[in-house]
């Protein structure tokens, strides 16, 4: 068995040597399946408003105020995700990494162009697609792509970028503010509910393809699954009050797809 904190390390001593012959784990933050335990059923809720602020980290468990969470998960950014990263290919510089994700931050759940994030940080669009790569191998930030089964009418070359632990976004974006008093609570939702469904999915084995679903006609689908043939589409809201109606188009071109909303009163069956 070899386990590390070092993405690039322990790729490096167990990737082509043992090609074939290896087993290989992601161990993310804590799942929402691990938290039932100890969380009594009544402070559910409240536990997962904070959860959407300060994100999964094992060690947040033992912090009680607010002071230290976000001195931890500050200390997290600086000196241990982005480790990696500037160890790699000898990168000096972490300002632009940190601007890089900074503005993901800011667009969870909107297409990003790598083109004008490099426009915005003075940087060429190789070396943008050079940075997310690596970004995503330490598990900091994870791609969504279109889907598209030829339609001719859809956007098939758009992306979408999202962070596996929402504390991280919220101290890059430096908010930490509860959700009651921010305006962003629907990104909140989103990225958290991604990260918790890719966990679920990577811990059970699920043979999986997943995407957002985008049309010329701005008719959009936040998560689309083709599992084992069959499509699943899924919009998430964090008030269920606002019930989604199934776009038009895309229920035409896939009549045999299912379609939910995802929204805290019915998450829990989503992802456990």
């Amino acid at each position: 068995m070899v386990t590390g904190s070092s993405a690039f390390d322990v790729e490096n001593y167990t990737g082509e040597p043992l090609t074939g012959r290896k087993i290989t784990y992601n161990l993310y933050t804590l799942a929402e399946e691990e938290y039932d335990p100890i969380h009594p059923t009544l402070l559910r809720k409240d536990k997962l408003r904070e959860r959407l602020v300060y994100g999964n980290y094992p060690e947040l468990l033992q912090l009680e105020s607010k002071s230290q969470k976000n001195r931890y998960l500050n200390d997290l950014i600086n000196s241990y995700l982005l480790k990696d990263i500037l160890a790699f290919d000898n990168i000096k510089n972490s300002n632009k990494i940190v601007s890089l994700l900074r503005l993901l931050a800011f667009q969870v759940g909107n297409l990003v162009s790598t083109s004008e994030l490099g426009q915005q940080l003075g940087m060429s669009s190789n070396t943008i697609i050079k940075y997310l790569d690596l970004l995503s191998k330490v598990f900091i930030i994870h791609r969504l792509g279109g889907f598209s089964r030829n339609l001719r009418k859809e956007i098939t070359k758009s992306s979408k970028w999202y962070f596996f632990d929402n504390g991280i976004r919220n101290i890059l974006v430096a908010n930490v503010n509860p959700i009651e008093l921010r305006n962003d609570v629907g990104q909140l939702w989103e990225n958290y509910i991604i990260s918790e469904r890719i966990k679920f999915q990577h811990y059970q084995g699920m043979i999986v393809i997943i995407y957002f679903c985008l049309s010329y006609v701005q008719q959009e689908i936040d998560w689309f699954e083709d599992l084992v043939g069959k499509l699943y589409g899924y919009e998430f809201k964090w008030n269920q009050k606002k019930k989604p109606k199934v776009p038009v188009a895309w229920k035409g071109a896939y009549t045999d797809a299912e379609f939910h909303t995802i929204h805290p009163e019915n998450y829990r069956k989503w992802i456990m």
